[in-house]
């Protein structure tokens, strides 16, 4: 596994993707209470070649927040699409944890419900019901992000996979706590898979951590995955976004289902570029949303994803 080592040294872990059926109140607790910038905002009007909106084909946009640019900065990626307002949880996404005091003394500001769990770790929801843990410390000066936490039903056949054969480090493991800490580099955020009972859930709001790798390296990975019969959810592909850079990914599914995806660091490089009018055009596109007021006036409910 040295040619995994090797490569591993260049990949970077990205972003989680979130599937948000309240796009105001979900732009309220990440802009207003953890503080996270607007990094980029952009429309759509058809459904993704590698479904990063969901198995969904209509209108829906993608909204980039954190705390600093991708190029050095675990984000989050909001995907809403237009006309579903709820997506139902499994039990597969455990949590994100950063280290914000700002975060916290804001979320008690806005009397955001906030549960002590540990001394100084504060569990918080974000709207669609999921979980974040906020560390009561100063922000540090590099990413606060630290980690996301996935369930998984078996943690040996898990550490197979993301150690074995995505090349990840295994910096932390518990047998007795069925928990590990992987990671790519010991200054990028963290991936923890948590052993559950039972099987991984993904429900409808199932989300997709993403990494970026050389862009040579995307066939190897999934010859990797056709090699040792995993599952491939989308194979290479080219994405556009409109005015932007063409990226190219591999969308890879884990033993419990967890979608991950691989894109070109290159060209992602380029795509994931800060824009100056990432607020502007969110909340723009937010005020032309009357999707709320036509399921009211209709007295309809919007749909469920």
């Amino acid at each position: 596994m040295a040619e995994a080592a090797v490569a591993a040294a260049s990949r970077r872990a990205l972003h989680f993707v979130f599937k948000v059926g309240n796009r105001f109140q979900t732009t309220r607790f990440y802009r207003d209470l953890l503080g996270m910038k607007i990094l980029r905002h952009e429309e759509f009007e058809e459904g993704c070649k590698a479904s990063c909106n969901g198995p969904y084909d209509g209108k829906w946009s993608k909204t980039m927040v954190g705390y600093g640019p991708e190029d050095s900065h675990f984000v989050a990626e909001l995907t809403y699409n237009y006309g579903i307002g709820d997506y139902r949880l499994g039990n597969d996404f455990l949590g994100l944890t950063l280290v914000s005091s700002q975060a916290v003394s804001k979320a008690k500001e806005a009397e955001w419900p906030l549960r002590e769990i540990a001394e100084g770790v504060f569990e918080t929801e974000a709207p669609g019901g999921y979980k974040f843990y906020l560390k009561n410390h100063s922000q540090p000066p590099s990413d606060p992000v630290l980690k996301v936490t996935l369930a998984v039903s078996d943690l040996g056949t898990s550490l197979h996979y993301w150690s074995d054969l995505l090349g990840m480090t295994v910096y932390e493991k518990d047998e007795m706590q069925q928990r590990a800490l992987l990671g790519y580099a010991d200054s990028q955020c963290k991936l923890e898979l948590q052993g559950i009972k039972g099987a991984v859930d993904h429900g409808t709001a199932f989300g997709r951590i993403a990494f970026s790798c050389p862009k040579r390296e995307l066939p190897d990975i999934e010859a990797l995955m056709k090699k040792e019969n995993q599952k491939i959810l989308t194979p290479l592909v080219s994405l556009d976004t409109p005015g932007k850079a063409t990226v190219q990914v591999v969308i890879l599914a884990d033993p419990d289902g967890h979608e991950i995806c691989f894109v070109g660091d290159e060209a992602f490089r380029e795509l994931s570029k800060m824009d100056p009018n990432g607020n502007k055009l969110l909340d723009d596109a937010m005020a032309a949303d009357k999707s709320d007021e036509w399921f009211a006036k209709k007295n309809i409910p919007k749909a469920s994803g």
